[in-house]
């Protein structure tokens, strides 16, 4: 039953009460939870879709419109380059910067070169070699996460995924830089962890971030992948959701519809945030700040019972 099918029962079982002055507070009460639930699953899914978008702002689709004179660096220098995650060098208004970001594609040959936006492990080692260059050259950090995860793949488990998604989040949590992330489309389990450790996190209205996607939670807790949008709702993915449970800073608005209806405009809002938190970030000393970093990390997951 929809909720349009919901809203109609309940308007009749009104009527009913008070022309017949019927006791039905309990199934008038069922009806409307149907109601707010079904209403808390269309808005999450909701945003889900618009977060997946094919017309969404990728991250060089912000880096050219928020950034000057970026230049794009290459290789871990272990093993190759992964465009599936870029990384180099620009200037936010005067202030140099190191920028790291997964990228998607647009179109299926693009998609293919880009593997989806899904990293391998030398994705994540060319980030790390970037990031203590920052750290070394005294760069704050611009990262921009939209990955559904990192790739599973037979060759990238090979070549240690793990490891480098582990040895990102312990480096990251104590480089001595500024370090903004802003969570743009799809936030997905330790693909987007590899690049989401810094002193600030920000997600647009749009995005979400999970542990897992909806679809796999679906296939794997709930035992049927057609419930896809019920375990959206369970595991509280919106910008929202994550700002209640403090494992972000902020929400940053998009226009309405959703980013994708003026690139632009979402693009200034993340400027705006980028700069008023890197003024703030660079006058402060690093030791404390990598001090509370790590304090911000440990309360992440916290809870009281009862």
């Amino acid at each position: 039953m929809n909720i349009v099918e919901l809203q109609q029962k309940v308007e009749e079982l009104k009527k009913l009460i008070q022309d017949s002055g019927i006791d039905a507070a309990e199934e008038l009460e069922k009806l409307e939870s149907k109601i707010e639930a079904n209403s808390r699953t269309a808005e999450t899914w909701k945003r889900v879709e618009l977060a997946r978008h094919p017309e969404r702002p990728y991250s060089l689709d912000y880096i050219n419109r928020i950034f000057d004179d970026f230049t794009e660096l290459h290789g871990d220098r272990a093993f190759g380059d992964d465009p599936a995650i870029i990384g180099g060098l620009s200037f936010l208004e005067g202030r140099p910067v190191t920028i790291l970001a997964n990228q998607k594609g647009r179109t299926l040959k693009e998609n293919m070169h880009r593997n989806h936006g899904m990293a391998n492990p030398e994705g994540y080692r060319k980030a790390l070699r970037l990031a203590l260059e920052a750290e070394k050259f005294h760069r704050p950090i611009v990262t921009f996460v939209d990955t559904a995860g990192a790739y599973p793949g037979l060759g990238a488990e090979e070549r240690g995924i793990g490891e480098a998604i582990a040895r990102n989040l312990m480096v990251f949590s104590q480089i001595k830089t500024p370090i903004v992330c802003i969570i743009i489309g799809e936030g997905g389990s330790g693909g987007a962890l590899g690049l989401c450790v810094g002193d600030k996190i920000y997600m647009l209205e749009n995005a979400i971030y999970s542990v897992i996607s909806p679809e796999g939670c679906a296939s794997i807790l709930l035992r049927d992948a057609s419930r896809a949008k019920d375990a959206a709702v369970m595991l509280r993915i919106t910008s929202a959701d994550l700002l209640d449970f403090k494992v972000i800073n902020g929400v940053i608005d998009e226009p309405p519809g959703g980013a994708h209806t003026d690139p632009d405009a979402a693009a200034a809002l993340i400027k705006n945030v980028l700069v008023r938190e890197l003024d703030d970030l660079c006058r402060r000393n690093l030791s404390v700040l990598v001090r509370y970093r790590n304090q911000k990390i440990r309360k992440v997951g916290h809870w009281n019972e009862g």
